[in-house]
Order: C-alpha cells, then structure tokens, then sequence
C-alpha cells in the first residue's frame, strides 16, 4: 500500500464533519481544490473509495463511516497529547470551538471570550452560534452551552452566567390600539409573535406567580426562528413578543417596549457550558474554564 500522510485522515474527517469540501476549505483556511486533491490521494493509497460526492452533497461511503467511527476518537486522543505537550509553554495556546445558541453568544458568551483573548493573546476560539441540541465531539467541538435538562449524561457542567428571565413586550403603538393584558390568560386572542425550535417545535409561554403555573401556546400571525427577530417584530409593533430579559432590556429603558405581565415572568436556571467528562481538557480550555469561574458577569452588563 502506497504510504499515507496522517494528516489525510483530519481532512477526511472535517469533510465529512462540515458536510463538504468548501466548508471544510473555509474552516482551515485553504482552497477546495487542495482539500480535494488530499482526498483523491488517500482514497488512491487506500484503494477504496471513502466519499459519495454528488453537486450538492458529501457523504462517507460504508468504509468511509467504518473509518470514521474509528479515527473521530483517535484524533482527539492526537489532538489531547498534543495539548498535554502545550502545558510546557509558558502560556495555553490552540484553538477552542465552543457551539451556543444563539442568545447565550450573545449576551454571555461573547462579552466573556472577548474578555478572555485580551489575557490569553495565543489562544484562538470560534464560535457557532446553533440552537439544536447536537453531539459536541462528533462535530468537533471542545464544549458547548445548553440548558440542564439536555446536557448528556457524560459531560461535566458549570453555570455561565446568572440566572435567567424572559419578558413579555410589546410597542406602545401595539398597547394604544389593543390594549394591554393584566393576566396570562388576557394573551388569548392577542397577536402573539411565535417562535419555533430547530427541531420543529413551538416556544410555549409558561408563568408562574405565588405557587400557580400557566403554560400558553401563543397564538399570532407572525412565526420566526430566532429571537432577534422576535424582538424586531415587536419593536416595529407587528405584537407581543416572548424574549429573554436582556434583549429587552435596553429597549424597555428607552420607552420602545413596553414589559407585560412582569409579575408572572418566573426565574428560571442558568446556561451551562459543558465539556466531555472522558477526556481531560487541554491547557487552553482548562484556562478559559477558570477565568468563567471567576468572572465578573455584573460589569460585562
């Protein structure tokens, strides 16, 4: 068998991780052509071809699943000693792909990692901004930020960031010309701006005041995917819209939006960022890890 480069296998895997070639080109910084020409030059050593390439798509053939299955844990095993060799260096240095939805980027994620890079100056870090609950080392990620209840089994959590609290707002155009509910229930009937899961699901709209819970299924013209355009949508007066409090708040100041029902809005668990508990992190992530245990949230506000 001709003799083949280790490195083929890592393009092998980001092809098939970022679901073909032009992404995985744009992710490591190089053309398509080259991650092509690495590709036909591992299958020709291998004789046997790994990939199904159609104009629209990539994907692994069953001997390219085969060796994917087994090459996804040798390359972290690669990719861990190598961060283990990293400890040596006077500071933590490597790339860290951390994958959020997109209000916790936002609104934590960000301002922390912006924080961090002026300290870690040799630390790298991307992030992806995905509401689906998806496998944090299949894709490829070092961590990733979800609430409690879909975190698997084997991943060790820490809180980021402080508790939350979503807020029922609409335009003080929208209040004039249909009036302002007073209770939960008052929502039937309003035009309510609707927001949908990845997944397919609906946002449901749950309150709570002195021991009584209310879960309503909004109902409404308007049906979005992302709170940005939720809270868009309110602003331009379209209805009463479902957010977290820190996209509203600037907005509620300002006279903008106005908050509804603000006495049924009910305190609900952090974010958590969490990580693989079967490997131990590399010294960038282990450093990233303590300065969100230490920092500041109130000043990043």
């Amino acid at each position: 068998m001709v003799p083949v480069r280790l490195d083929s296998f890592d393009v092998f895997v980001a092809i098939v991780r970022c679901g073909g070639f032009r992404a995985a080109a744009l992710e490591r910084g190089v053309s398509s052509s080259a991650l092509s020409q690495t590709m036909n030059a591992l299958e020709e050593a291998l004789g046997i071809r790994l990939l199904n390439r159609t104009t629209r798509s990539v994907s692994p053939t069953e001997a390219g699943q085969r060796l994917l299955e087994r090459l996804t844990p040798a390359l972290s095993d690669i990719r861990l000693a190598i961060a283990e060799v990293d400890e040596l260096r006077d500071r933590p240095s490597g790339t860290l792909r951390i994958n959020a939805p997109a209000p916790a980027v936002d609104h934590l994620l960000c301002p922390l990692v912006f924080d961090f890079m002026t300290t870690y100056r040799q630390v790298k870090i991307e992030i992806v901004s995905d509401a689906a609950v998806i496998d944090i080392v299949e894709q490829g990620f070092d961590a990733g930020v979800r609430f409690g209840k879909q975190l698997a089994q084997d991943m060790i959590a820490l809180p980021l960031g402080p508790a939350l609290r979503y807020a029922i707002v609409a335009s003080p155009d929208y209040i004039r010309r249909h009036g302002q509910p007073r209770v939960p229930h008052d929502l039937v009937g309003h035009d309510c701006i609707k927001r949908r899961f990845p997944g397919g699901t609906l946002v449901t709209w749950r309150f709570a005041q002195g021991g009584e819970e209310i879960e309503i299924s909004p109902t409404g013209r308007l049906t979005v995917s992302a709170a940005h355009n939720e809270l868009q949508a309110a602003l331009a007066g379209t209805g009463i819209a479902h957010v977290l409090d820190d996209y509203a708040k600037p907005h509620v100041l300002s006279g903008r939006l106005v908050e509804l029902l603000s006495d049924w809005s009910p305190i609900l668990p952090h974010w958590f960022l969490y990580y693989p508990s079967r490997r131990l992190p590399s010294a960038a992530m282990r450093a990233f890890l303590d300065y969100m245990k230490n920092y500041d949230w109130q000043a990043s506000d």
